[in-house]
C-alpha cells in the first residue's frame, strides 16, 4: 500500500513498517492509499487485536462471510495505522468519533476525529479498500465497472443530464462511463457527510472524461486497478453543514 496523488495509478502495496514515514499531506493534495485485501489480509489479521477498539473488533466478528470480514480488518487496521501516522499517535490510541446526523443532529453521522483535526474518507469493494486523508472535508469511492443490467436497474438514480449522456454513447461504452458518474457522485455525498441519505439524482457530476463538481468542491478521477474507478471530492474550503 502506498501514498498517491490524485490522478496517478494506485499500486496496491501491502502496509509495512515503513509505511508511517511516507504518510505525509502536501499542497499538491490529499493522501490517497489503496489497500489490497489479498496482500494485506495477513498481516491485517495479525495486527488487529492491538490496533482495532472493541467495536470495531466486534463488529469484524459479526461478518458470516471470510471475504467481507477480510475486508472491514484490512480496511480498518489500515485506516487506524495512516491516522496514527498523520496524527503521531499509537493506532489504538486514535479517537474516532461520529459526527451529527445531517438529518436529525443525532451523533450517528461519518466517522470524524474530535475537532476536525485532520479529514478522512473510506471507501471498499470486493477486494479494495481506498482511502483519503486532507486537510479539508474529503469523500473517495472505488467500484468494480457494472455489467449492463446493474446499470438498467440504477439509472432513475442518475441526474437527467447524465442519464441522458449514458443514453447517447454505444452500448459497449456506458459501464464505464456508468462508474465514472456514480463514483464521483458518492464520493461527494460521502464528503458533504450526507451519503446516499441524499437523492443522488439532484447533483450533477458528469458521465464525461472530466467531472463536473458541484460548487465549493474539486472532484477528480482517480486511476484504480483494471476493472474498476474511483473518484475524490475535496472540499476547496471547509464549506460548514450541508444546506
Amino acid at each position: 500500500m502506498a501514498a498517491l496523488t490524485t490522478g496517478r495509478l494506485l499500486v496496491p502495496r501491502r502496509l509495512s513498517g515503513a509505511g508511517p514515514a511516507t504518510a505525509a499531506l502536501t499542497p499538491a493534495g490529499p493522501g490517497l492509499w489503496l489497500v489490497d485485501t489479498t496482500e494485506y489480509r495477513a498481516h491485517a489479521a495479525r495486527h488487529a487485536p492491538g490496533t482495532l477498539d472493541s467495536v470495531e473488533l466486534a463488529r469484524a466478528a459479526e461478518f458470516v462471510r471470510s471475504a467481507d470480514r477480510d475486508g472491514y480488518v484490512c480496511a480498518h487496521v489500515a485506516l487506524r495505522r495512516l491516522l496514527g501516522a498523520y496524527l503521531g499517535l499509537a493506532a489504538r490510541e486514535v479517537v474516532v468519533e461520529r459526527a451529527p446526523c445531517a438529518h436529525c443532529d443525532e451523533p450517528h453521522g461519518r466517522p470524524v476525529l474530535p475537532g476536525g483535526a485532520l479529514h478522512f474518507s473510506l471507501s471498499h469493494c470486493s477486494g479494495l479498500s481506498l482511502l483519503a486523508f486532507a486537510s479539508t472535508p474529503v469523500g473517495v469511492d472505488v467500484e468494480p465497472v457494472p455489467d449492463a443490467a446493474a446499470i438498467a436497474e440504477t439509472a432513475d438514480v442518475l441526474h437527467p443530464r447524465e442519464a441522458a449522456e449514458l443514453a447517447v454513447l454505444p452500448a459497449a461504452e456506458r459501464p464505464l462511463a456508468f462508474t465514472r458518474v456514480w463514483t464521483r457522485k458518492e464520493a461527494y455525498l460521502k464528503g458533504t457527510g450526507v451519503g446516499l441519505s441524499a437523492d443522488p439524482a439532484g447533483d450533477y457530476v458528469g458521465a464525461g472524461a472530466i467531472p463536473t463538481a458541484p460548487p465549493g468542491w474539486t472532484l477528480s478521477d482517480v486511476l484504480a486497478p483494471e476493472g474498476h474507478h474511483a473518484a475524490l471530492a475535496l472540499a476547496d474550503a471547509d464549506p460548514g453543514p450541508p444546506g
